[in-house]
């Protein structure tokens, strides 16, 4: 599920985040209103709590997946509620790049595509890898809070037995591997962004 989400998320905020580092003013595609238009939606996704969003969307779950609940429903509501997080995440980690190298890239000729896919991501790759390990992190949160609306996966688990059956353990059991789970992805996720920080 979370794997599913984060994929999904990150084919919907990429183009997002990039498309509001381009378009805005002074920038490689200047398009002021295209710019503002992006930021509104990204703004009202982000703003919108995720049990309310999941409920909003289980119109769209059953037109895709056809259920509302579960596992597989979980990934379009977890998918749409992470990709205005990505896109800030990507939005904020191309324009850590130096500008110079950009300009520099500019005078030589490259193309807007050539600037984006050959400078601004490769440049962006570190802040990329530590943004995309806080993504998973969220949608690890966010799933075990779908488990309240049988969303399924651990959070689910601990929901029903732990709470509504009193099977503590298994609640404990539940927690305990989301905190692993956690821990393990940010350990990979900084190692990754350490190996392959130039700087």
């Amino acid at each position: 599920m979370v794997f599913s989400s984060t994929i999904f998320s990150l084919l919907l905020g990429f183009p997002l985040g990039t498309l509001l580092v381009i378009t805005e003013k002074n920038s490689l595609w200047e398009k002021p209103i295209l710019n503002q238009i992006l930021n509104g939606i990204i703004n009202i996704l982000r703003s919108i709590p995720f049990i309310i969003l999941m409920i909003l969307v289980f119109p769209l779950s059953k037109l895709i997946v056809h259920k509302t609940t579960g596992t597989t429903a979980t990934i379009v509501p977890l998918s749409i509620a992470a990709a205005p997080f990505v896109a800030r995440i990507i939005e904020s980690a191309l324009k850590e790049v130096d500008q110079g190298i950009v300009e520099a890239s500019l005078s030589m000729g490259a193309t807007v595509p050539q600037i984006i896919f050959k400078v601004l991501i490769p440049e962006a790759m570190p802040s990329l890898v530590m943004g995309i390990t806080l993504t998973i992190i969220n949608l690890i949160g966010f799933s075990a809070m779908a488990g309240a609306i049988g969303g399924g996966g651990l959070g689910n688990l601990a929901i029903r037995y732990g709470l509504y059956r009193f099977e503590k353990d298994i609640m404990f059991v539940s927690v305990g591997i989301i905190i692993l789970l956690v821990q393990v992805i940010q350990l990979l996720g900084n190692k990754l962004a350490k190996s392959i920080d130039k700087k």
